[in-house]
């Protein structure tokens, strides 16, 4: 297989910063973008920060550079994700390191250096990749032998897990598929992934007054949950609702309307005496570290090891998973998933336990919310927003929470020349204002801002290429607020 690794920062001329969102070089008429701003630390709960050095021996200063650093290279994976089109490969992160994108045109390699990021020239793209996997849904799903398959970005395959005796049943199927042989991979392993649930006792919900499960993420009128947890018309106990969605298998989501009485926070257990607020949802490129709470074992850490993985359960296949190396355990199951305070899916199942360890599946959340039409409920609010005007439709999103006088900005992003657009809308009857701010090389610099009187603001801007960032401030009031911007 082909694979050409560049990096702009190896340039002789070039000296390399690493810096809090990407890696960047310092060239002629480049500066690198500044580090996290003094005092981030406070806007990670103490139980996320313990969970990380626990189980990925980071104390708090170096997860929280972690997780500003993963924030701001995911950002630009996506953009990348979206200009790059039919040559984009996929993308995925080394720690606190660097961010790859993966390309299959070597014209694209500036582009991608320019962002900030290293470029790989590999021979698959990654719409290649998905669609053979999507092929081998049609034929290797539910085969016995096969507990799972999934696209690896990092390897440009297709990678089968097959148990002892079962590769030529899946090389067989391959061959059915049309799938050419240099994009698959076959790992021999002896897990078997399993649905986490009946376990007795912990912090959780209960279905038909017997099997336990864990709360996903709040959500309007409710929260979301694995599909496997139960059918459309049960009922839950802790909190009392009803099953009002569910998919098993083919997805692994549901949805429960809970009872009046009953109130929705836009929050996670940390199993440390207190809560992780949720900033809102946007999924998370491979690498990327993350922790999960269950109402099993509790919070646990690890990294991200693949999208859009097949896991085929006792019960069926399940499709669109994301693959982690974070433990869990029956019972754990629905549980939430985040990368930072971001909302990323909800546990499915998987093989190994919190002793040992083990690989863990997950239902990405977007796919929830949309097949329940729900909102995610963001920083222990009860909707996450609020000022009545209507910031959708754009092509990134962002939201949090902010007190009187305190303002947020949100991760940067490299933007090529062209019209900016934000909108912002905060919580009815405060006075919350956006800025558009731009990276001179030394210093943020702010080109454009919307600071009316009233909760909701609309910001445009054409400006050179460069490094930009969205601020928040809370010019009066308190409470959550949503947005979204489009950039060239």
């Amino acid at each position: 297989m082909r694979r050409t690794r560049t990096r702009a920062f190896l340039a002789a001329t070039a000296a390399t910063t690493l810096v809090g969102g990407v890696w960047t070089a310092a060239v002629a008429n480049a500066s690198p973008v500044p580090a996290p701003d003094s005092g981030v630390i406070d806007k990670y709960e103490p139980g996320l920060l313990r969970a990380m050095e626990r189980d990925l021996g980071l104390e708090a200063p170096e997860a929280v550079e972690l997780m500003e650093f993963q924030a701001g290279a995911n950002n630009t994976a996506d953009r990348l994700a979206k200009t790059l089109d039919d040559s984009y490969a996929g993308a995925w992160l080394d720690g606190a390191d660097a961010v790859t994108v993966a390309v299959t045109d070597t014209a694209d390699v500036a582009a991608v250096e320019k962002a900030g990021a290293e470029a790989v020239v590999v021979d698959h793209s990654l719409d290649a990749l998905d669609a053979w996997k999507a092929d081998l849904d049609d034929v290797l799903a539910d085969t016995k032998g096969v507990p799972s398959f999934y696209v690896d970005v990092e390897s440009n395959q297709v990678v089968i897990d097959v148990n002892r005796g079962a590769r030529a049943k899946a090389a067989k199927a391959v061959r059915k598929a049309g799938i050419p042989a240099d994009a698959v991979t076959y790992e021999v392993t002896d897990a078997q992934p399993q649905t986490l649930m009946d376990v007795i006792g912990g912090n959780a919900y209960y279905i038909n007054g017997s099997s336990r499960c864990s709360v996903g993420f709040a959500a309007t009128g409710g929260f979301v949950s694995a599909g496997h947890c139960g059918s459309v018309g049960d009922s839950t106990t802790s909190p009392s609702g009803t099953f009002t969605t569910s998919n098993f298998p083919g997805s692994d989501y549901s949805y429960v309307d809970v009872a009046s009485g009953n109130t929705p926070i836009g929050a996670v257990n940390d199993y440390a005496g207190g809560t992780v607020n949720v900033s809102g949802y946007s999924a998370a490129g491979v690498g990327t570290s993350v922790c999960r709470s269950g109402s099993t074992t509790g919070w646990h850490c690890g990294t991200i090891q693949a999208l859009n993985a097949t896991v085929t359960y006792s019960q069926g296949s399940v499709y669109g998973l994301i693959r982690t190396n974070v433990c869990a355990e029956p019972g754990d199951s629905g549980g939430s998933l985040l990368a930072g305070t971001l909302a990323q899916g909800m546990t499915s199942g998987g093989s190994g336990n919190c002793t040992s360890g083990g690989t863990t599946y997950f239902q990405p959340v977007g796919e929830a919310l949309s097949a329940a039409g729900v909102s995610l409920i963001t920083n222990g609010g009860g909707g996450g927003g609020g000022g009545g005007s209507d910031c959708s439709g754009y092509e990134s999103s962002f939201s949090g929470s902010l007190s009187s006088g305190q303002s947020y900005a949100h991760p940067y992003f490299y933007s090529g020349a062209g019209s900016h657009a934000g909108c912002l809308d905060g919580p009815s009857g405060t006075d919350f204002d956006l800025y558009l701010q731009r990276w001179n090389g030394s210093s943020w610099s702010t080109v454009a801002q919307g600071i009316t009187s009233s909760s909701h603001e609309e910001v445009t801007y054409s400006g050179s290429s460069g490094y930009y960032r969205w601020v928040v401030d809370a010019y009066s009031g308190s409470g959550s607020y949503t947005g979204g911007y489009d950039a060239p």
